[in-house]
């Protein structure tokens, strides 16, 4: 038995000086990076074949998580972030800095399609982790443990491991065990699901040509994709109310509308919202927007705003000539701030004393 300590000694180089051509690799472990591969490219385009297991549900379909799930909690790397060490984990951040990325996988992935197959587990079941190399005509090799496939289990990356030392055996018993062992779970279709296609799929996205529209949507997934959660339709707007028949939602431009849906969603989240923009854009308009869609939902709206606004207010919700909104008959209540603090008389034809609550716009 031989220590690797990655320290003066990297296991990248015992692979180096270790694979030959005709050699067949066998690893198992939780994860792969295409830096692992572009360390030791030169090796493993001499290898016969490299046949690689997932130590933990990877590339396999959703469904087959969730049910591991519920049978099991994991506690080890989560199947997303084992998925995208597969362009370099949160340690391999200088490689990818070098922006290579592109040119490496592309040559990992024609590398993957000539002689790589994946397989991942996909039950509960915990693996340990290791690698074997099957050699046609002279003594096997076991490297164990091995914590990844990546530039930092090889050496060559510092990782957050306080150690990260593996054993080389070359004990024929014991080589042939592991290798044993290794056969037994590659060929037991109850325990792993090959999913080689979707991890050239996967590598792939990584050197393809993608259109400006793919990648703005990507940009914006990535930044928004925690709130999507929280929509549902409870909190979006409901369109059999019709609001989107109303003559003032078809006088809105597109960003209005996007901003009234996104009020109303607001309101009914968090009982609160402001809009506001540049002078000009329109605010009015988008406000009238979100207060007939409480009217058609039976809702009383009071709009509260400074005295020199009333008469604006005021004219779309009156039957007058100058309301082009007339056939919406908006139906809300004004009062200016200064009401706030009155117990009694009138404003605006309203009596104060007798005022009913109901969803108070601010102005």
């Amino acid at each position: 038995m031989q220590i690797i300590d990655n320290i003066t000694h990297f296991l990248g180089d015992d692979l180096k000086t270790t694979l030959q051509k005709g050699d067949r690799l066998k690893i198992a472990t939780a994860t792969f990076s295409i830096y692992a591969y572009e360390a030791l490219k030169k090796e493993l385009k001499q290898v016969d074949a490299l046949e690689f297991i997932f130590t933990s549900p990877t590339f396999v379909p959703d469904e087959v998580v969730d049910k591991i799930k519920k049978e099991r909690r994991e506690f080890y790397i989560p199947k997303s972030e084992r998925e995208r060490s597969f362009y370099g984990t949160e340690f391999e951040i200088q490689l990818r800095n070098k922006l290579t990325q592109r040119a490496i996988a592309k040559e990992c992935a024609e590398w993957i399609r000539a002689k790589v197959t994946f397989r991942s587990n996909k039950t509960a079941a915990p693996m340990q982790q290791f690698a074997c190399i099957e050699k046609p005509d002279a003594d096997n090799i076991v490297y164990m443990p091995l914590n990844g496939f990546t530039a930092v289990d090889l050496g060559y990356q510092r990782g957050d491991a306080v150690t990260n030392m593996v054993n080389r055996f070359e004990e024929p018993s014991m080589t042939r065990a592991w290798l044993a062992t290794f056969d037994q779970i590659w060929n037991d279709e109850t325990k792993l699901d090959d999913v080689t296609d979707a991890i050239i799929e996967h590598i792939s996205t990584v050197y393809r040509e993608n259109a400006p529209e793919r990648i703005y949507f990507l940009m914006l997934y990535n930044i928004f994709n925690e709130f999507l959660e929280d929509l549902n339709e409870d909190v979006l707007p409901n369109d059999r109310t019709g609001f989107q028949e109303t003559l003032i939602w078809q006088k809105l431009y597109n960003f209005q509308k996007d901003a009234a849906t996104g009020i109303i969603n607001k309101l009914e989240t968090f009982n609160g919202c402001i809009l506001a923009d540049s002078v000009g854009l329109g605010k009015t308009f988008t406000a009238l927007a979100v207060i007939k869609y409480y009217e058609l939902r039976n809702r009383s709206v009071l709009v509260l705003c400074p005295k020199k606004l009333a008469d604006n207010w005021l004219t779309y919700n009156s039957n007058l000539v100058t309301n082009i909104f007339a056939k919406d008959r908006f139906n809300y209540d004004v009062l200016n701030h200064t009401d706030l603090s009155r117990s009694r008389g009138y404003s605006h034809g309203i009596d104060l004393p007798a005022s009913t609550g109901a969803t108070t716009i601010w102005w």
